[in-house]
């Protein structure tokens, strides 16, 4: 079964971990989670879209992965103590965190 694409009809999840980048038809700027004021709720990433699955628990703590993630604000609305920011100025993942990344279907290759 082929892998459902983003809601905008772009790549899918899958891909872009393969790839390692941003799908570039997403207009906004994907979001941060500023660390110092996150209270490890966990919240959003239950409401991260399962297309995009952008937000991983590295540990004692969440952070959204910008190249998974394409700036919709589902995790903004029930963060309770408003952490998550939009980053314009993003900074590609490291190697450290893509390695904590699974993909969505079974059978799927990532480096």
């Amino acid at each position: 079964m082929p892998e459902r694409k983003d809601a905008r009809g772009g790549a899918g999840r899958n891909e872009r971990v393969a790839a390692r980048t941003r799908e570039p038809g997403w207009r906004k700027a994907p979001r941060r989670i500023e660390a110092s004021e996150c209270i490890t709720c966990d919240s959003c990433l239950r409401s991260c879209p399962q297309e995009f699955g952008a937000i991983v628990n590295r540990g004692l703590d969440v952070v959204i992965v910008p190249e998974l993630c394409s700036g919709c604000p589902a995790c903004v609305v029930v963060c309770p103590v408003d952490c998550i920011y939009v980053d314009p100025e993003w900074q590609a993942t490291d190697n450290a965190l893509w390695n904590l990344i699974e993909p969505t279907c079974e059978g799927s290759a990532v480096r």
